[in-house]
């Protein structure tokens, strides 16, 4: 069997590093020292794979110098591809190991890749990449293949093994090879496609749908707060109906559907078409942070409760419950909102990892709320730690008079002062 290299030991490329180290031998590679000691020490901070998940990829070892996978024949690149600050693909992570693997690549090798892009850049930028490192020639000398990951953090029941693999490859021989390559550990199966920019176009519109759904719900609780409507009153009486989609409103972050968007509208604006739909959904769902904050500090008013130098605790921090994952958490439009407002913010999650969140975004997590102190409370993200307070242990955080708003439903809504 061909020995494989997974390059990013992230929430992607480590549940497949594990699962190919079951059966195959498989360098898993990181920049990160520091992410490399703790899987060797059987530690994964991401908490998706458990102590004893590591020790049953007995073939997997761990590498953080590209020399170490000059033997591997299947590269498998699985980097962050974000946004920059203008909302524009940043495939900096992309280039940089595609250069990687381009100084190593040799004559018969395959590289797969799993990270999102916009339908095209595998080909057209990544690459390139490797036929100028390498000096050798695309789909001669070697070979792309590409299979979308569909990893969702903090889900124990939608695995890697167990989720339907989309894959492609750069000539109909090589998608059979890489097709081949994935049932070896997709108990689910797998979808080939006939071309990689099918491949790249199925993976961003997956998430495209749910953004722009999303924020058609967002839109409906916008509209009923105006008429003095209960938005989950609305969608529970709608959902009675067998084809009523089950979506919620709420703050939409994460890696994958508050950044895809932009991958797509930035190719289609590439080509002259303006893409006016999924663009209005990224800026309604973009804006419920200030929303959410302009409806709690309306409550405040209307209790006469001083906004400046206001305690408010927002609960919850990562972007989606019961996982540490800060990427791209649109909770900190809230924090940025409310210090708009000159109040005291303090930001409560017990999943996140404070350095992280100081390192990323400049919040300092408490570790616990203090009683009788809060003006304000947000319910921000739906941990089931959270879900397990009852009425009277949240409120006990708050003042004798204070505002308790929650944007996930956690509560009934005679118990709260507002929601979305």
């Amino acid at each position: 069997m061909k020995k494989i290299a997974i390059i990013g030991l992230g929430y992607v490329g480590l549940p497949l590093a594990v699962e190919f180290g079951k059966k195959r031998v498989v360098i898993g590679f990181d920049i990160n020292q520091c992410r490399i000691n703790d899987l060797k020490n059987g530690v994964d901070s991401t908490l998706e794979i458990s102590s004893e998940g590591l020790k049953n990829a007995v073939h997997l070892s761990y590498a953080t110098n590209v020399n170490d996978l000059k033997d591997c024949k299947i590269f498998i690149i699985t980097v962050p591809t974000p946004i920059d600050k203008h909302k524009r693909p940043d495939l900096t992570h992309l280039e940089k190991s595609s250069e990687a693997v381009g100084s190593i690549l040799k004559k018969g090798d395959i590289v797969i890749y799993e990270s999102t892009v916009y339908p095209g850049a595998t080909e057209e930028v990544c690459v390139p990449v490797l036929e100028q490192q390498s000096g050798l020639t695309f789909n001669k000398d070697f070979y792309c293949g590409y299979s979308p990951e569909r990893i969702n953090p903090g889900d124990k029941e939608h695995r890697v093994t167990t989720i339907k693999k989309v894959t492609a490859g750069s000539t109909p021989e090589i998608a059979t090879e890489v097709d081949e390559l994935y049932k070896e550990i997709v108990i689910a199966g797998t979808h080939k496609v006939s071309s990689i920019k099918v491949a790249e176009a199925a993976k961003v519109i997956e998430n495209i749908q749910r953004d722009v759904n999303i924020a058609l719900i967002n839109e409906f609780a916008l509209i009923f707060n105006k008429l003095d409507i209960d938005t989950e009153s609305v969608l529970k009486a709608a959902g009675t109906k067998w084809n009523f989609l089950p979506f919620r409103p709420g703050l939409v972050g994460g890696h994958c559907i508050g950044i895809d968007p932009y991958y797509l509208t930035h190719k289609a604006l590439e080509v002259g078409y303006n893409p006016e739909m999924i663009l209005a959904g990224r800026r309604l769902n973009d804006s419920m942070g200030s929303y959410v904050a302009d409806q709690v500090i309306k409550l405040m008013n209307k209790k006469r409760i001083h906004v400046v130098d206001a305690n408010v605790l927002i609960m919850g921090l990562t972007f989606k419950e019961n996982c540490p994952d800060l990427r791209n958490t649109r909770v900190v439009d809230l924090v940025k909102e409310f210090e708009g407002f000159n109040c005291n913010i303090d930001v409560y999650d017990p999943w996140v990892d404070k350095d992280e969140a100081l390192h990323k975004y400049g919040i300092n997590p408490i570790d616990q709320p203090s009683e009788g102190k809060y003006d304000a409370i947000l319910l921000a993200v739906a941990h089931d730690k959270f879900r397990d307070l009852s009425l009277a242990q949240i409120k006990a955080f708050g003042k004798d008079s204070h505002v308790l708003y929650d944007i996930k439903y956690l509560l009934k809504a005679n118990e709260i002062d507002g929601r979305l």
